[in-house]
């Protein structure tokens, strides 16, 4: 079985493609001046582009793991989740209260996903 490391970081990589799955590490914001619902549309589109790098679709998204610094931002960040989710293809969903590496992020996730539908 082959594994193959995309973008890999000191520390980490930013996905791991092993079995015909990928696994993604924690996506955060490119724009911390952000609301917490801002901020979560920004992390959604940030996932639409990186599945579709990998010839993969959020429809492939098998779970998600959502951390967010204050859960009672919960309904906000549901409110562009919703927005964002195929209904058809509702992954497995974890959200967790965290205090996140960068004190100016307000949302997290991570998933894992199959490779092309």
């Amino acid at each position: 079985m082959s594994i193959t490391r995309l973008d890999p970081h000191e520390r980490l990589s930013g996905a791991v493609i092993c079995n015909g799955m990928i696994h993604f590490a924690g996506q955060v914001t490119t724009d911390e001046t952000l609301d917490t619902e801002g901020q979560t549309i920004n992390v959604l589109n940030q996932i639409d582009s990186l599945l579709a790098q990998v010839g993969s679709h959020k429809s492939d998204i098998i779970s998600v793991q959502i951390f967010l610094t204050d859960i009672s931002e919960i309904g906000t960040m549901n409110r562009a989740w919703d927005a964002w989710l195929d209904q058809d293809a509702k992954p497995a969903r974890a959200t967790v209260e965290a205090r996140l590496a960068d004190p100016a992020w307000k949302v997290e996730m991570t998933l894992v996903a199959r490779l092309g539908s």
